[in-house]
């Protein structure tokens, strides 16, 4: 009997004259509608993505794919948090990238948040850029056991080494010596004090930390510290917040984000060659600083397993950081409340020619 017939191409089943109708369908759409359709798409799911969680405080708007990211001014931050905080209460909510953040404005708030419950805050955030710096290590960005064990150590050891003793108020001091002579260099001329605060602010954390302070001519300290200085300015400006929102991409794009990681490895680098001096003429004996005493918790048979160089090292990266640029803030923010308001600097000098009296 005889009939038509026809060659399938190898491959194909039954169902290859209606992919062919489906292709044919798919080619008579424009091109420009297909990518609306695409686009809008997209935004409905990033809309149902980012919808606000049940019994969530209030908050603005997220933007499509932006999150709130364009409600903050990168320059003043604060003051658009502020008017945030007149329009949704104390307590609202925000969200960059695919993270949720609940913010909490004033003393009281804070203080039931941080301390009054401060067993269900205890656990730190995960932001993307601080997670690639620091991972889960040291006093800053560990959680649970292990950020108990350093905490409890560092507290104790800080203490055995003057914290809130006389001591330490000699050191202090001593370095307040130290800073009146590299202001008197400047032979009353305006200049900028920035880096001479931070230099004597950190000197009295590198006293404790590594046994030692550092001139304020030294070249290379003086490096470390504006490496420091850029990285903390980095990690809050707008491409430190836009890396945290899209990680996946900014790791890979060029910017003023990738110096937060160059500079860091500088930073560390300095401290573990530090460390690796101190390895090398550790004696249990003889405890000079934060490192000494490190050395000798690792080498106890039960001390916890966090104890570990990993650890060390980014522990004692913490204080240097934190103890170097917290308190070297302050101190500049009261020079300039000082210099706008000059009757309380006057009253400020007043306080202390007689407390220096007193002394004498």
């Amino acid at each position: 009997m005889r009939g038509k017939w026809y060659a399938q191409p190898r491959g194909m089943t039954g169902d290859y004259p209606r992919a062919q109708g489906l292709s044919a369908v798919w080619g008579a759409i424009p091109l420009p509608a297909l990518l609306s359709f695409l686009v809008m798409l997209l935004i409905i799911a990033d809309y149902w993505k980012r919808r606000r969680p049940k019994a969530f405080p209030p908050g603005p708007l997220p933007l499509p794919f932006l999150g709130n990211m364009l409600h903050l001014d990168p320059k003043k931050p604060h003051i658009a948090l502020q008017k945030l905080a007149q329009k949704y209460g104390k307590i609202f909510s925000m969200q960059f990238g695919g993270m949720w953040i609940v913010i909490v404005n004033g003393l009281p708030l804070v203080k039931e948040a941080l301390v009054h419950q401060g067993e269900n805050f205890v656990d730190r955030p995960r932001f993307p850029l601080t997670s690639e710096i620091f991972g889960t290590f040291g006093l800053v960005n560990s959680s649970g056991d292990s950020w108990k064990q350093q905490r409890r150590f560092a507290l104790s050891t800080l203490r055995n080494f003057g914290l809130g003793k006389r001591s330490l108020e000699e050191r202090i001091q001593a370095e307040t010596r130290y800073l009146m002579e590299a202001i008197e260099e400047e032979k009353g001329q305006p200049f900028n004090p920035h880096f001479q605060i931070n230099n004597a602010v950190s000197n009295i954390i590198c006293s404790i930390t590594f046994g030692d302070r550092f001139d304020y001519h030294d070249s290379r300290f003086q490096k470390l510290l504006h490496l420091i200085d850029e990285t903390i300015y980095l990690q809050g400006s707008i491409w430190g917040q836009v890396y945290n929102s899209f990680p996946a991409v900014m790791k890979y794009l060029p910017g003023p984000h990738q110096k937060v990681f160059k500079n860091w490895e500088q930073i560390k680098s300095f401290v573990k060659e530090i460390v690796e001096k101190h390895k090398a003429v550790w004696s249990p004996s003889q405890t000079r600083d934060f490192i000494d005493a490190y050395l000798n918790e690792m080498a106890k048979e039960d001390t916890p397993a966090s104890f570990h160089e990993e650890n060390m090292l980014q522990s004692t990266m913490d204080l240097f950081f934190a103890g170097t640029e917290t308190t070297s803030t302050t101190l500049r923010w009261a020079l300039l409340y000082m210099a706008i308001y000059p009757e309380v600097q006057g009253r400020m000098i007043i306080v202390g020619s007689l407390t220096f009296t007193m002394q004498l």
